[in-house]
């Protein structure tokens, strides 16, 4: 007997030159470097270049994930990328990144499911690879979210960044001892009671603006440590680990207080926790793979260790994904 499992084959990232520091910002806005990393953990954050597109942050992290998999777009049957901030209202991004890509054959698609994005769309992906509409698919986080900031709101404006992050998975026949690789089990979970909580005051079919990002922060922060908590421990119980099994847990990278909070109640060692928040702040869809390609490259996450991914965006909408790291 087999099993079908969705491998990790390869994982990139990028992210556009421009850095905002939290000094930088203390000149613009009625802030200061140690408040803005004692109630977030943020340090600085990397902001896209006047006439670079979600799709050029995309593409690049996208190449740069295929290089790493030793394949070429050539080899790629679906994209999904995950995003907030689309180029345009239409046609969806990963069209756009297809084309940049060079891509003439299968299909590409966008996700929206805000900070949550990237751990929707590698379900997605593994959704569709198992059940054999695909081979292998390119999976993106990517995003322009600085464009949606009211620069004048301190507390929103110091939260986010832009940046991109992919992954090469890729659907392997396995033998029924054999089958404890790639993406071992997921949830996802949304309540749109609490849509108020996060959200932008601007959209296509009520302003014709995209809007600005009003958060209830209090509100956020109460809801977010159990919620995620909850779908961690349903993934652990699903294939079949406890928390004490993580080699690592790679969380959304909204805000440190969070993360240290979600990671202690799910009772994970603080030191299996890769933070990247302090550098790149809130990436949303992008934060997830972007932490997971800096673990990877700089050999703290190594085939064989258990890693769970983890997020939670406005909706609410949240999820987690245990992979048995094979990349």
């Amino acid at each position: 007997m087999t099993i079908t499992r969705t491998l990790v084959r390869g994982v990139g990232g990028y992210l556009p030159e421009r850095v905002l520091t939290n000094k930088e910002l203390e000149s613009k806005i009625d802030t200061t470097h140690e408040w803005i990393v004692q109630r977030t953990g943020i340090e600085q954050r990397h902001v896209a270049a006047e006439g670079q597109y979600t799709s050029d942050l995309a593409a690049k992290a996208a190449q740069r994930a295929l290089d790493s998999a030793n394949m070429t777009i050539a080899d790629i049957d679906l994209i999904i990328l995950a995003t907030t901030t689309p180029d345009l209202t239409f046609p969806a991004t990963a069209a756009i990144v297809q084309q940049k890509l060079g891509m003439k054959h299968g299909v590409a698609f966008d996700l929206q499911a805000v900070c949550s994005g990237f751990v929707y769309a590698i379900t997605m992906a593994d959704s569709y690879l198992k059940n054999s509409l695909g081979k292998r698919a390119l999976v993106i986080g990517a995003e322009t979210t600085t464009r949606l900031l009211d620069w004048e709101d301190r507390t929103t404006c110091v939260l986010f960044g832009d940046g991109a992050g992919a992954v090469v998975v890729e659907a392997v026949e396995l033998a029924d001892d054999d089958a404890d690789q790639g993406i071992l089990a997921s949830r996802l979970r949304s309540d749109g009671n609490q849509w108020d909580k996060l959200h932008t005051d601007g959209g296509v079919s009520t302003t014709g603006t995209t809007g600005y990002i009003r958060m209830q922060g209090r509100e956020v922060f109460k809801h977010a440590v159990g919620m995620i908590t909850d779908v961690v421990k349903g993934v652990l119980d699903d294939a079949g680990y406890t928390a004490k099994d993580l080699d690592w847990f790679v969380p959304h990278q909204a805000n440190r207080r969070i993360i240290d909070g979600a990671g202690k109640k799910a009772g994970i060692d603080p030191k299996k926790v890769v933070i990247t928040v302090d550098k790149h702040a809130n990436t949303s869809a992008a934060s997830v793979p972007m932490a997971l390609n800096e673990a990877v490259k700089d050999g703290r996450i190594k085939p064989g260790d258990l890693v769970m991914l983890e997020a939670m965006g406005g909706g609410f909408t949240w999820g987690a994904s245990l992979i048995r790291w094979t990349g």
